[in-house]
C-alpha cells in the first residue's frame, strides 16, 4: 500500500524510549495570596534544570497540537485563550517545565481568584495530580474546598496538601495537624484516595527540596520527593481503548488514515475494533504514527488507523475494542461545573462539545446544586457563576461516551453558549439515562409529505415575535383568515391562549420562558408534521430560544417574522394594562421593562406597525408565501 512510508521502530530505540523519564502533570491549586507564585519560583530556582519557565496556555496549545498532530484535548476546548464575549476575563493558565534527576514535571498554575473556575477546569483536566497549597494562618477555606471538588469530579485521585508558611507560625505541629485533619475529613466525602500532606515555607525552602530541621516533629518526605515518587498510574493504558475520531484522510487516494489521538487504552495491529455510534466492526489493518508504522500505539500518541474493511467512519466518531465498547446514548446523567456570568437555563440550547466531537444539547432535569463547603444537596432551579450541580442532559442525537470515573478524557464535555460561542460549562458524565435506551422512535406508515399532499399545501411555521402589546396576535388573526380564504389549512397557537392549558404552570422568570418557547416548538413541528401551516404568536425574547424552534423545522419550513413595534408606542397601546402595572413593579421579569427582548438580527420578514394596518402587515405575510412558493 503506497503513500505512507513504512519505517518500523527499532526495538533498542523503543526499549530506550521506555526508559525514559515518566512526566508528572500537576496543578497548584492555591487562593489569592497562598504563595503559589513563591512555591513555583523555588521548584524552578532550585531543580537548576528549568526546561522552560513559564509558557502561555496559547504556546501550551501549540506545543501539544505539535506534538500530536490533529489531537483533542479537553484543556484547549475551553474557548477564548483570549477573552471571551460577555466574560469579562481571558483564560489565564500557564504550564511550567522543570525536572530532577527522577522524573520531569509540568507544574500548571491557575489564578486562584474565586471568579476564575474556568482556569482551573482548563489545568485540572490535564493534570495527574493536584497539588493544593494551603496558608496555614488561614487554614481550609471556602476556595479550597470548591478546588478540591472540581478536581475531584474531573477524575483527580491524588492530592498532595502542602501547608506553607509555616515560618511565620513557629512550625508549629498543632496547626499543621488540625488543617490535614479537616482536609482529610473532606477529602473522604469527595473519594479522594490519597492525601500526601506536607508542612513547609516556600520563602525559606523548608521541606520544599530538602529539610532545614525547623519542624523536628515531620520526619515524612519533602514535597520534592513526594513529586519524585507519588505513582503517576498507568496513564490511561490500561483502560479500554478509545480513539475519537478528529480527521478521515491520507496522503492519496491509496491510504484512507482514520486519525486522532489515542484517549486511552492500547491498540495492536490486527485487532478488532467497533465504530460507535454506528455499531459496525472491522479490524486494524495498519497503524501509522508521525514517524511511520507502528505495531502498537498507546494513550497520548497521535496515530492513523488503516482499516481493513471500506466502513463509514467519520469525524466525532470513536473508535474502540470490541470488548469494552463506550455507551451510545442521547441522555445521560453528568455533574456540571457552571462557568457562564449568564445562569444555566434548563431547557435552553447549548452546544455540547465531546472528545471527538459535538451535540445539541439541553439540560432537562437540574436535579440539585452541591454546597462545596458543607457537600449538602439543595434543590435549585438553575446554576450560577461557579456553582456546581447534578443534572440530566438530552441531546439531539446518540454520541458515543464512557462515565468519567472510567475515561477521564470520553467522560468530559463542554456546554457552549451558541449565541456567544462562550464557554458555558464544564460536564462530567455519570451514566447513560436508562430511559434513553427504553424509547425509541416508532416509524409509520404515513408521513408529514403523504399528509401533506393529502390537504394539498405545504406546511411551514410563521414565528411573530416581538413586545407585548407589539399587534403579534392581531395580525396571526387577520393571516388566519386570509390563508383560510386561500383554502389553506392552519392554526394559531397564541401566547396567551396556550399559558390557559398546555403552560399554565409556567410563570414569567427566565426559566420559565426558556421552558414555554420549548413546549410551544415541539407542538408546532408535531402539526407541521401533520400538514398544517402553524401561525405562532408568541412574545419569544430570547434568540437562543427562537433559534431552537427553526432548528426543530426543516430546511425551508420556518419564517421568523418581526412585529417591530417600538417600545413607547406598546406601552401607548397597552391593550391589557400591562405596561402600567410593570412600571409600578405589580409584574415583575415584563418583557421590555426589567426583562431583556432580543430583536431578530436578521428575520425573514420585519413588520413595522407604525407604517402597516394589521390587513397590510398579514398581506404582507401572504406575499412572503407566495414568493417562497407556498
Amino acid at each position: 500500500m503506497a503513500g505512507v512510508p513504512r519505517e518500523t521502530e527499532d526495538s533498542q530505540a523503543s526499549l530506550a524510549s521506555r526508559k525514559r523519564k515518566r512526566e508528572l502533570r500537576f496543578i497548584v491549586c492555591g487562593s489569592v495570596d497562598d504563595g503559589n507564585s513563591t512555591l513555583l519560583d523555588r521548584l524552578l530556582h532550585d531543580s537548576r534544570t528549568v526546561l522552560r519557565d513559564q509558557f502561555s496556555a496559547a504556546e501550551a496549545e501549540s506545543r501539544i497540537w505539535d506534538a500530536r498532530g490533529d489531537a483533542f484535548d479537553f484543556a484547549l476546548t475551553v474557548d477564548g485563550l483570549q477573552e471571551e464575549p460577555g466574560q469579562g476575563a481571558a483564560i489565564d493558565v500557564a504550564y511550567r517545565q522543570f525536572e530532577s534527576d527522577k522524573r520531569k514535571f509540568t507544574a500548571i498554575d491557575t489564578t486562584g481568584r474565586e471568579q476564575h473556575t474556568q482556569n482551573l477546569v482548563t489545568g485540572v483536566s490535564n493534570a495527574d495530580l493536584a497539588l493544593i497549597l494551603v496558608d496555614v494562618r488561614k487554614g481550609i477555606l471556602s476556595r479550597t474546598r470548591r478546588h478540591s471538588h472540581v478536581a475531584s469530579l474531573m477524575g483527580i485521585r491524588q492530592v498532595i496538601l502542602a501547608v506553607d508558611k509555616m515560618d511565620l507560625v513557629g512550625y508549629r505541629q498543632d496547626l499543621f495537624s488540625s488543617i490535614v485533619d479537616d482536609y482529610g475529613r473532606f477529602a473522604r466525602e469527595l473519594e479522594i484516595e490519597q492525601v500526601h500532606a506536607v508542612p513547609l515555607s516556600a520563602l525559606t525552602g523548608e521541606n520544599v527540596f530538602e529539610r532545614q530541621n525547623r519542624a523536628p516533629w515531620y520526619n515524612g518526605p519533602t514535597l520534592m520527593e513526594l513529586l519524585e515518587t507519588v505513582e503517576i498510574g498507568p496513564g490511561g493504558e490500561q483502560g479500554p481503548f478509545r480513539l475519537p475520531v478528529r480527521r478521515v484522510n491520507g496522503p492519496n487516494s491509496e491510504f484512507r488514515g482514520i486519525g486522532g489521538t489515542v484517549a486511552s487504552g492500547r491498540i495492536e495491529r490486527g485487532m478488532p475494533v467497533v465504530v460507535s455510534p454506528s455499531g459496525e466492526t472491522t479490524t486494524v489493518e495498519r497503524i501509522v504514527g508521525p514517524s511511520g508504522e507502528l505495531e502498537i500505539a498507546v494513550a497520548g500518541q497521535s496515530i492513523r488507523l488503516a482499516l481493513t474493511d471500506e466502513i463509514d467512519v467519520s469525524r466525532g466518531d470513536m473508535i474502540s475494542g470490541t470488548d469494552r465498547p463506550p455507551e451510545v446514548a442521547d441522555q445521560f446523567a453528568a455533574h456540571l461545573i457552571w462557568m457562564d456570568a449568564q445562569p444555566m437555563l434548563p431547557e435552553r440550547s447549548y452546544l455540547a462539545r465531546f472528545a471527538g466531537g459535538s451535540a445539541v444539547a439541553r439540560v432537562t432535569d437540574l436535579t440539585h446544586r452541591v454546597d462545596v463547603d458543607t457537600m449538602g444537596r439543595f434543590a435549585a432551579k438553575t446554576l450560577e457563576l461557579n456553582e456546581i450541580g447534578y443534572c440530566k442532559i438530552s441531546l439531539d442525537r446518540p454520541v458515543p461516551f464512557d462515565s468519567c470515573s472510567d475515561v477521564r478524557r470520553t467522560g468530559a464535555f463542554l456546554l457552549i453558549d451558541r449565541s456567544t460561542n462562550a464557554t458555558a460549562g464544564a460536564g462530567m458524565i455519570g451514566f447513560a439515562l436508562r430511559r434513553a435506551s427504553n424509547v425509541v422512535w416508532q416509524d409509520l406508515k404515513t408521513d408529514k409529505a403523504e399528509r401533506s399532499r393529502a390537504i394539498g399545501q405545504t406546511p411551514c411555521v410563521l414565528w411573530l415575535t416581538g413586545l407585548s402589546g407589539a399587534g403579534k396576535s392581531t395580525i396571526a388573526d387577520r393571516l388566519e383568515q386570509k390563508l383560510r380564504a386561500l383554502g389553506k389549512h392552519t392554526y394559531v397557537l397564541d401566547g396567551d391562549n396556550v399559558r390557559h392549558g398546555l403552560n399554565r404552570d409556567l410563570g414569567f422568570t427566565d426559566r420559565d420562558r426558556v421552558e414555554n418557547i420549548r413546549r410551544v416548538s415541539e407542538v408546532a413541528r408535531l402539526m407541521v408534521d401533520a400538514g398544517l401551516i402553524v401561525i405562532v404568536s408568541f412574545i419569544s425574547p430570547f434568540r437562543s430560544e427562537r433559534e431552537m424552534a427553526r432548528n426543530l423545522m426543516e430546511e425551508g419550513e420556518f419564517f421568523e417574522i418581526f412585529v417591530d413595534t417600538p417600545l413607547d408606542v406598546c406601552e401607548a397601546r397597552d391593550p391589557k394594562g400591562l405596561y402600567v402595572k410593570a412600571r409600578r413593579g405589580e409584574i415583575p421579569n415584563f418583557t421590555g421593562i426589567d426583562s431583556p427582548y432580543e430583536a431578530p438580527d436578521d428575520p425573514d420578514l420585519r413588520i413595522d406597525t407604525t407604517k402597516l394596518s394589521a390587513e397590510q402587515a398579514a398581506q404582507s405575510v401572504v406575499q412572503l408565501l407566495r414568493r417562497k412558493d407556498y
